[in-house]
């Protein structure tokens, strides 16, 4: 029988979620992470969740695993040291970059410019040139060539990063000089641009380049150490990483082309969310992941997820398609505090973390957090996992208490002003990637999930006025579950540049079939059969004279059918959705991506029994807590014991394994035919 292991490293647990592709049999565990070195923590996983399921680790035959390497090298400035060798004249391509500086009126008289992941003192130009048709300008100068990478070898650089103008037309030049550098730095990693970003605009080409070549070493260690450990349990079969996209990618790619991995984490929940809505008959999702520190969110329409074009993590902002995911500080961990100047009370984005944590932990934290008012006001019970970690409540009170005496208001007032704060940053962030996208997000359902999603996702679903309000099965490992259930994708790029008047539908169709050939080649190399493999085509177009894109995905079918007047057509629609207005200019076509999909785990999620509406089976015991200005009389369920069709009325609290879920007053809670718990105003 065939297995799929899902994980997810989390800053303070690693999620797994280990599936049987042939029954629909999951187990699933937690596992505390080791951020030291994150493959000890999946290797204590691999082992509890192998034991649990009665199977040896060579069974499993995939392994798939979102992680936050390239991620934390990026924000922790712990990226190599990187070579950068650019066309003459652009030796401070890096420095010069957009122009841009983020913030409002006069906020460059304060911004502290970050420094280039290449630094100028690492940058060496050297002569040749291609010009924009392709064509050989000038020929490469290789005894300079030879000379700037003897000089980035003598400054011990790690990485090497070759960015030529007008590559992305015609790469020899880069091939050659990658060619020298393996010659004359042997071992030392190197990213060629035309390979990595085969696109015009020299800026975010050479930083998506450098980028890639910056987080490469340290991503290499990692998956090479990871797979060892792996092969040395005895598994034997194919270790695959989320990519920023939602996609799947084959570890020995991962290394080379570790850019893809930067939104891997929070890639995740989206294609978690995906699965669940799949199966619970939803299509349009408002997902609303909660960790300890921050919460995630995104949005899934016609069960599509919303995807950009830019990956952007702290300062640094690449070309690099990620899932459009939104993140703000507001989580379980979240401290809540009042400044002395404003006495307003605020919350976040500073966060306990796992060390020491909220009060209720009782592992030595101080501060009142988030967490520590879910506990005060009643909506966490004092047990959780399953009775195994009980919280301090008392300690949690008195925390609180000190942001009460701040404002001179009553414990119970202050516990939920900190929620109702939280609650609004996280509606602030669903606001983003909704209304201000086009979008009414009462067409959308809201999903919560993580540690804490199911514990406020009521209480967001009312502000954004998104019905039903979902509580998936497993929350607390949705993330795992999404990384086991994804599939592979690959892509490749090229700019095209031309006016859709004077563009022949046949040209353009015979470009993009070309490049699907290569992309399906690559996934036929990982071992996908290609009755499997579907591709997409991916067209940016833009208004002649514009500087930014929208981006189009569509089939092959329908571009062979619709022409490039159906493209256009499109194109105006979702500029009007975005923008609200349209404009008389030329259409221009700016870039083509060719993606291929490896197929689609068909899963169906579990049947509950089916019960008579009544949930008293599922009764832990009789409640209280805080809510609507009153203390009010609730219950707890237990979610293993609900069946299908069972009927909750708030207030009431539903716990599990590794999260909870809160049902507000004046709401009523339905389980479905899976287990989803469903939301709505009664």
């Amino acid at each position: 029988m065939a297995y799929r292991l899902g994980v997810d490293v989390g800053g303070t647990f690693t999620d797994l979620l280990l599936f049987n592709e042939a029954t629909g049999a999951c187990w699933r565990d937690k596992t505390p992470s080791t951020p030291q070195d994150s493959s000890i923590g999946i290797l204590n996983g691999v082992t509890a969740i192998c034991e649990k399921a009665g199977i040896d680790p060579s069974q499993v035959e995939i392994f798939l695993h979102g992680t936050t390497v390239a991620t934390n090298a990026v924000l922790e400035g712990k990226g190599a040291h990187v070579g950068l060798i650019v066309t003459e004249g652009y030796r401070d391509i890096m420095q010069i970059a957009r122009s841009y500086v983020p913030g409002g009126l006069a906020a460059w008289i304060i911004w502290p410019k970050p420094t280039p992941l290449a630094r100028l003192e690492d940058t060496i130009a050297v002569g040749g040139r291609m010009g924009a048709d392709g064509k050989e300008v000038r020929p490469l100068d290789e005894a300079g060539a030879r000379a700037a990478l003897s000089v980035l070898k003598a400054r011990g650089v790690e990485a090497v990063t070759v960015s030529l103008i007008n590559a992305y037309v015609n790469g020899a030049h880069e091939k050659r000089i990658g060619a020298l550098a393996a010659e004359i730095l042997p071992g030392v990693p190197v990213s060629l641009s035309h390979e990595i970003l085969p696109e015009m605009q020299e800026y975010e080409r050479t930083l998506t380049t450098v980028a890639n070549a910056a987080v490469r070493p340290v991503v290499g260690r990692y998956v090479r150490n990871l797979r060892a450990k792996l092969r040395d349990t005895g598994m034997n079969g194919k270790i695959a990483l989320l990519r920023s996209d939602g996609g799947l990618m084959s570890s020995e790619k991962a290394e080379e082309h570790p850019v893809s991995l930067l939104m891997s984490g929070p890639a995740g929940g989206v294609t978690g969310a995906l699965w669940v809505a799949r199966n619970a008959g939803l299509k349009n999702i408002l997902t609303l992941d909660v960790g300890g520190t921050s919460t995630d969110v995104a949005l899934i329409e016609n069960l599509e997820p919303r995807r950009v074009r830019t990956t952007d993590v702290g300062h640094l902002s690449v070309r690099a398609s990620s899932l459009d995911v939104k993140t703000v500080g507001a989580g379980g961990g979240s401290i809540a505090y009042v400044p002395d100047l404003t006495k307003a009370l605020r919350v976040g984005p500073q966060s306990a973390g796992a060390v020491p944590g909220p009060v209720a932990y009782g592992k030595g934290g101080t501060q009142p957090t988030v967490t520590d008012a879910n506990v005060v006001l009643g909506y966490l019970p004092e047990a959780l996992l399953g009775g195994t970690f009980k919280l301090d409540r008392e300690g949690a009170k008195a925390a609180v208490q000190t942001i009460a005496d701040a404002l001179g208001i009553e414990l119970m007032a202050a516990a939920r002003g900190i929620i109702d704060i939280v609650n609004e940053n996280m509606f602030g962030a669903l606001r983003m990637i909704s209304v201000q996208q086009g979008y009414d997000p009462r067409d959308f359902a809201l999903m919560g999930f993580g540690g804490a999603g199911p514990l406020h996702v009521n209480a967001v679903a009312r502000l954004m006025g998104s019905w039903p309000a979902v509580s998936p099965v497993s929350p607390g490992v949705l993330c795992a579950l999404g990384d086991a259930t994804t599939r592979t994708r690959t892509e490749t790029a090229r700019s095209f540049s031309r006016l859709a008047s004077t563009t022949d539908t046949a040209e353009l169709l015979a470009i993009l079939d070309e490049m699907a050939t290569q992309t399906r080649g690559e996934l036929s190399d990982d071992g996908i059969a290609a009755g499997d493999i579907t591709s997409l085509f991916e067209i940016d177009l833009r208004y002649e004279g514009q500087a930014f894109e929208v981006a189009l995905t569509i089939d092959p079918e329908t571009l062979r059918r619709d022409g490039i007047a159906g493209l256009t057509g499109r194109f105006d629609a979702e500029h009007l959705r975005l923008f609200t207005f349209n404009m008389a200019s030329a259409h221009e076509i700016v870039n083509l991506r060719a993606v291929a999909l490896g197929r689609a785990l068909d899963l169906p999620a579990a049947p509950l029994p089916q019960g008579d509406g009544n949930p008293i089976a599922a009764k832990l015991r009789d409640h209280e807590l805080w809510m609507d200005g009153r203390a009010q009389p609730a219950v707890i369920y237990d979610r293993a014991r609900l069946r299908a069709g069972d009927r909750i009325s708030g207030p009431a609290i539903v716990v599990e394994m590794d999260s909870t879920t809160l049902i507000e007053s004046n709401h009523v809670a339905t389980v479905d035919a899976v287990g989803n718990i469903l939301i709505n105003p009664a």
